[in-house]
């Protein structure tokens, strides 16, 4: 396919942190996208969770399965905007490899247990993975993945970490942090997807729980004029035994109409100010985007899921329980981290500037970071002899 001038090329790619020859059957980006599903961190992402933990039901989304369809999404748009779709697939695929075992919850308890030392940040720890804790090269630490890449991964990023960042690789990927620019449209069509995948599979798993009901979402324009036009097309899955169906259609409509809804005022952006190349884009708002009225739709449906889901009794409950497993194993690793597998005591050990005990935390969330939920509940037992989630 014939990309567009404002897409990424791989072959005007700005390169890898270690140089190194061009593979000969594959794209740089390929590249990226296979040396990412090879990794450790991407096998572990099959236990992490995302709203349900992972012993709640063997067909709750995991990170693995989000990831892929954050992926697939992503793929399907760049086609449509010819956009490169190796590029939009390695940082769909990457993009939550630093994320805590019990999805937001363990990431909000480590977040605490950081505060003293820079606190935690999923979309660094994602970059922290590739380019130091992966061990696979003889060459170098991490990955290498291309300046591309890297940069999708880095979503969101504080201006202390990105200044920290900026340090060690100026001119690198936190650099658009502190002048304000935007990433490749590449980057931003992923984060857009990435809210698309959620719009539709917290619905899914939602209702798979029982914790909201067909009912209740009729109260969400998004999601409830396409069960309208299902059952106006279907009629006979008005029956209660048919539940799934009408879910799972309502679902495919919305999930079609936002996707095309992404293509076309994406589109109509791109016309209206013409970016002739990556560098222009960088300088321009962001470009990747819902129209007005689907934006609107997206945010009345959030603003459902959050009181109804996410802030349910029996997932606070759940997640109450996650938070304690973190806090606790955190504080246990830090005051004796001969606890920990022999490669982060090393990491805990190295002095390396002024603060010891930040060294030796920042071992310690590495370490937590890259479990999976059942692991890390066996540590925890194993730690306190408790067993807070069944």
């Amino acid at each position: 396919m014939t990309l567009a001038p404002y897409a990424c090329n791989p072959a005007q790619t700005r390169g890898r942190r270690y140089p190194q020859a061009p593979a000969p059957t594959r794209t740089e980006y390929q590249r990226d996208r296979d040396r990412i599903v090879h990794s450790t961190a991407f096998r572990r992402l099959v236990y992490k969770t995302q709203v349900f933990l992972n012993h709640e039901g063997d067909l709750f989304r995991t990170r693995m399965t989000h990831s892929l369809e954050v992926a697939q999404l992503g793929r399907s748009i760049a086609r449509s905007l010819k956009l490169n779709e190796d590029l939009v697939e390695a940082i769909a695929l990457a993009h939550d490899l630093g994320h805590t075992p019990f999805g937001h919850a363990g990431q909000d308890a480590l977040n605490d247990c950081m505060a003293a030392f820079g606190g935690f940040e999923h979309n660094l720890q994602s970059l922290r993975v590739v380019d130091l804790l992966e061990e696979r090269y003889p060459e170098f630490d991490g990955l290498n993945l291309t300046f591309e890449t890297r940069e999708g991964i880095l979503k969101h990023c504080s201006r202390a970490n990105a200044q920290a960042l900026e340090l060690s690789e100026p001119g690198g990927v936190a650099q658009r942090f502190l002048s304000h620019q935007q990433p490749s449209l590449e980057a931003q069509l992923c984060n857009l997807a990435d809210e698309i995948a959620y719009n539709a599979h917290d619905i899914d798993d939602g209702v798979r729980s029982g914790l909201i009901t067909l009912q209740q979402l009729q109260a969400v324009p998004l999601f409830d004029d396409f069960r309208r036009q299902t059952l106006a097309e279907f009629p006979h899955l008005q029956e209660a035994v048919q539940g799934r169906r009408l879910l799972y259609e309502a679902i495919r409509r919305m999930l079609s109409a936002q996707v095309y809804d992404v293509i076309a005022a994406t589109q109509a952006a791109l016309d209206e100010v013409q970016p002739a190349s990556v560098d222009a884009v960088r300088q321009l708002p962001p470009l990747v985007q819902f129209g007005a009225e689907m934006r609107a739709k997206s945010k009345t449906l959030k603003a459902f899921l959050l009181p109804q889901l996410y802030r349910h009794p029996q997932v606070l409950q759940t997640t109450g329980h996650a938070r304690q497993v973190v806090t606790d194993l955190f504080d246990a690793y830090f005051s004796a981290a001969h606890e920990m597998p022999e490669r982060y005591q090393r990491r805990a050990d190295q002095s390396g500037g002024t603060d010891p005990a930040a060294v030796t935390a920042r071992a310690v969330a590495d370490y937590i970071a890259g479990m999976t939920d059942r692991f890390a509940v066996r540590e925890h037992e194993r730690l306190t002899g408790l067993r807070l989630l069944a």
